[in-house]
């Protein structure tokens, strides 16, 4: 059961990760009218539903709402100091979801998969460091090709001949490949961290998301009035709003939920090379459906194997 549960949380997270991060781009890139949605709005929605799910998954273990507010007050208000540790990876995943919308706005959905790859090595860094993992020889020498890799996807050349996509400026590709390498040691040291809290407690994994979207909520808040306050007092908390972001909202908070899972039935390791199969898919729809990525001979250097 355990084996199944976590090649079962594996492949969902592919799919989440590939729908996630298309439907994310082709947000950030439609033309419509009126103002484009705020991408700190977002963030606190997505927190805000991951907590209501979590409180729904807990409520149908119990099937009763005295068990259900007896274990949120045990867990969470009777255990402050447990709850508190969630503070920090909650705080760097608030950080990092904002640069992922950051990112998808300056970057197509292929090559910013790929320069997220690089969150591999950070995380298996963080993982030896913070929790006395040991990486064989073709370990290494897989992160030393993963990074070689990344680095030939930024190199510039000129594409495969065909019809050009309407290029990104070069500032704006910068401020993109910015916004992925901060994501990426974030989500190194958050994943890792979350994953040493984990494995180190009884606590529920839906507890656990409970409190660190607690965090996540309060935090993401305060980038909406610190960073779009101005903005918000404008036009509103849901300009903007479509069904597309609305399903963007859903797959970022299921992508929480999924992710936690991993890390429970699995390690972070294996759940950055389980991300690395959906390169594939984004690739084919980005290129074939949003028509926003042309390869060169560089991109197809990257295929990271451990």
């Amino acid at each position: 059961l355990f084996s199944r549960l976590k090649y079962m949380s594996l492949g969902v997270l592919v799919l989440q990760t590939t729908s996630l991060v298309l439907t994310m781009r082709y947000s950030r890139t439609l033309q419509g009218e009126g103002p484009r949605y705020l991408a700190s709005s977002a963030v606190v929605l997505a927190e805000l539903l991951k907590i209501l799910i979590c409180l729904l998954l807990i409520f149908y273990d119990h099937s009763n709402f005295l068990v259900l507010n007896r274990v949120l007050k045990e867990e969470i208000l009777n255990k402050p100091m447990e709850t508190l540790k969630l503070a920090i990876p909650s705080g760097i995943y608030t950080l990092q979801n904002n640069l992922l919308y950051v990112a998808l706005s300056n970057l197509d959905a292929a090559t910013y998969q790929v320069t997220y790859q690089l969150k591999i090595l950070t995380t298996a860094l963080f993982s030896v460091s913070m929790l006395g993992k040991r990486l064989g020889l073709y370990q290494w020498l897989s992160l030393l090709i993963l990074m070689t890799g990344i680095a030939l996807v930024q190199w510039p050349s000129e594409s495969l001949d065909g019809p050009a996509p309407t290029p990104l400026s070069a500032g704006s590709q910068l401020v993109g490949v910015i916004a992925v390498l901060i994501a990426c040691f974030s989500s190194g040291f958050a994943g890792v961290y979350f994953e040493k809290i984990l494995k180190g407690t009884k606590q529920s994994v839906w507890v656990r998301n409970i409190q660190l979207g607690l965090f996540g909520l309060v935090f993401g808040l305060m980038g909406v009035f610190v960073y779009d306050g101005e903005r918000v007092r404008e036009s509103g908390v849901f300009q903007g709003y479509n069904t597309l972001t609305w399903t963007v909202v859903a797959l970022q908070a299921l992508g929480g939920l999924v992710i936690a899972a991993v890390i429970k039935y699995a390690d972070n390791i294996l759940k950055g090379f389980a991300t690395s199969l959906s390169i594939i898919l984004s690739t084919l729809i980005s290129y074939f459906w949003l028509v926003d990525f042309d390869p060169t001979r560089y991109t197809y250097a990257h295929t990271p194997t451990l």
